[in-house]
Formats: C-alpha cells, structure tokens, sequence
C-alpha cells in the first residue's frame, strides 16, 4: 500500500512538471494508458487525465495507480509489493489481539469515513497524498461497487480500517489506518481472510513499508505482477 506520508511529494511534483519534454506522455480527456511497462525509472508512467470511474478501473486494470491530485500522476512501479494470500504472516502480538476479540470488523459500512481516517493528520506525517480529489473520486468507485473498505471498531467507534479497489479475483489495497495498537494489521488479516474466501487471487499492496514487510509483503518484478494481474482479473468473484 502506498505509505500514507509523502515527504518527497513537493520534489515530485517539480519532477513531474517537466514530464512532457522529459517524454512522459500527457493524457487528455481520451480514457486510455501506455503500457505499465513504459514507466520511467522512478516508475512514473503518465501525467494528468482525470479520476472518472471509467480510467481508474482501467489503470487498475492496466497495473497503473494514481498518487497525487495535483498535477494527476500515474505510476507502476518496479518492482511490485503483494501479499501472497497463502503466506501471510501473524505475529504474536497480532494474534493475541486477535483471541482478545475485543473489536468489531465490518465490511463497507463506513467506505468513505475510512478513507478520511487514512488522510488525516498523524504524528511524522508531513503530507498525505489522499487529497480530497482523491476521496471524491474513490467514493464514487465505492458507488459504483468497485471500492471496498473492512472497518475497525471498538464502543461502535471507528478506529482502524483498509481500503482498495476490487476487479475480478484482484484487489488493489490503497491505504489504511488505525487510531488503536494493531487496528489497521487486524483490518489486513480480515481483509486476507475475506480474500481467500471469495477465491481472489492477487492481493496488491504496490510497495512495502514496515507494516507490511512484518506481516510478509513481498516485492516480485513488475513483469511478473502484470501477468498475474492478467490472470486475477479473469476470475469470475466478487468482494
């Protein structure tokens, strides 16, 4: 998932100004993607479009994701970051939390409130690249059933939740907080939990950070991750 903070946003964002002469191409109202495996060296694939419904599905599709509003950018990166379903990690404190029990998870009852936890102000966080372009656009996927969000709850108080984008048997984790120990891990295995349950087969979390790295994320090539995308979005499952 992409690390909440971006404290390298303002020099990317001087970065992607010189994208045409640097030949990143600029897209237009015209709803399409290079190849993902045309992405620059930093893995920046394309700049501006917008945040219709119709070209998110397709990025996500295409093994493309947007990280900042302002100007709109386009990545796929190399390598990937997933989580195997089958070999995700528990750690102790994790699992003792999870006999405990003392929470409650559900399932899409609070999509856009999650996505504003995700977004709001935190210790170390500099900035966040879920501005509310982001929220607006990736409420209206969640309208449209292609956005799903697992909630955590303690005293029916939202502390902790996950995010992403589902199609076919693949699911794009975009982000996810917590406001409690542990809220956002145990919102990751339900999430793994869930996945395996309705056959999905890839499980994105675009690169590692230490959360995910403990929990057994792995980075495979960016070629590798189209193919089993290719393969994910085939499947015929839902959230």
């Amino acid at each position: 998932m992409k690390c909440k903070s971006f404290p390298r946003l303002e020099a990317k964002k001087a970065y992607v100004q010189l994208s045409d002469s640097m030949g990143v191409p600029v897209l237009n109202e015209n709803i399409w993607f290079p190849d993902a495996q045309s992405a620059n060296t930093e893995g920046l694939v394309a700049v501006g479009g917008d945040l219709s419904v119709q070209r998110l599905l397709l990025a996500y599709r295409s093994g493309i994701f947007p990280w900042t509003a302002n100007p709109l950018t386009w990545w796929s990166p190399n390598p990937r970051a997933i989580f195997d379903l089958d070999c995700f990690h528990c750690p102790r404190s994790l699992a003792k939390e999870l006999r405990r029990g003392q929470f409650e998870i559900t399932l899409n009852k609070a999509f856009r409130q999650v996505m504003e936890g995700c977004a709001a102000p935190a210790p170390g966080r500099i900035s966040t690249w879920i501005s509310p372009e982001f929220i607006d656009a990736f409420s209206n996927l969640h309208q449209e059933g292609h956005a799903h969000s697992i909630e955590y709850r303690q005293g029916g108080q939202l502390l902790g939740g996950v995010y992403g984008v589902a199609i076919g048997g693949f699911f794009a984790g975009e982000s996810m907080f917590h406001r409690v120990n542990n809220a956002s891990k145990i919102c990751l295995f339900y999430l793994v939990q869930h996945l395996r349950e309705r056959g999905f087969a890839l499980l994105d979390i675009q690169m590692l950070t230490p959360i995910t790295t403990q929990l057994n994320g792995i980075n495979i090539p960016r070629e590798e991750y189209l193919k089993r995308l290719k393969e994910a979005i085939k499947l015929d499952t839902s959230f």
